[in-house]
C-alpha cells in the first residue's frame, strides 16, 4: 500500500518532468525511500528537491514514518537507460557483452542497439608495419552485460 503510494507519486512527478527518467527505485524494511535519478541534461539539486518534494509533501509522516534519499545518477554507475546512451553520444565508452570488452566513442543510440567507434592498428595488408584503421561495432542492448561512461583527465 505505502509502496504503490508513493510509486504514484514518482510517476506523476516524472510525468511533469519529462527530461528526468527513473535509475532505480526501492523502499527498504523501515520504509527508507532510495530514488536515483537521472535526466536527458543531467540532474541538478534543484531535479532532486522537485522530485523529494513531490513525494514528501504528499505523505503523512504521522501515518507513515519514513526516510527519503533522492540522488542522481553518479558519473561512474553503470548505464541502464536506453535515453543514458541517447544523452552520452559522442563520449568514450567502456562495453562489456557476453564475448568481449570494446572502448569506444558511442556514435549512435537507437531503439535496439549502440554504435561504437574506435581506432586500431593492424598489420599493413603488404609489407611490414602497421596501418591505424577505424572499427566499428553494433551492439544490441540485450547483448551489453555493462556499459560505463570513461572519464579522462
Amino acid at each position: 500500500m505505502f509502496k504503490t503510494k508513493v510509486e504514484n507519486l514518482l510517476e506523476n512527478a516524472l510525468l511533469e518532468r519529462s527530461d528526468l527518467f527513473l535509475i532505480d527505485f526501492s523502499i527498504q524494511g523501515d520504509n527508507q525511500i532510495k530514488v536515483v535519478l537521472d535526466g536527458d541534461q543531467g540532474v541538478s539539486v534543484e531535479d532532486c528537491m522537485f522530485i523529494s518534494r513531490a513525494i514528501e509533501h504528499n505523505l503523512d509522516r504521522e501515518e507513515e514514518d519514513f526516510s527519503l534519499e533522492v540522488m542522481s545518477a553518479g558519473a561512474t554507475s553503470p548505464l541502464v537507460n536506453r535515453r543514458q546512451y541517447i544523452k552520452n553520444t559522442s563520449r568514450e565508452l567502456m562495453v562489456k557483452t557476453t564475448s568481449e570488452v570494446i572502448e569506444g566513442v558511442l556514435v549512435n543510440a537507437t531503439e535496439n542497439e549502440i554504435t561504437l567507434e574506435w581506432k586500431a592498428k593492424e598489420p599493413k595488408p603488404v609489407g611490414k608495419g602497421k596501418i591505424v584503421v577505424k572499427k566499428q561495432a553494433n551492439i544490441a542492448y540485450h547483448d551489453i552485460i555493462e556499459a560505463k561512461v570513461l572519464i579522462k583527465f
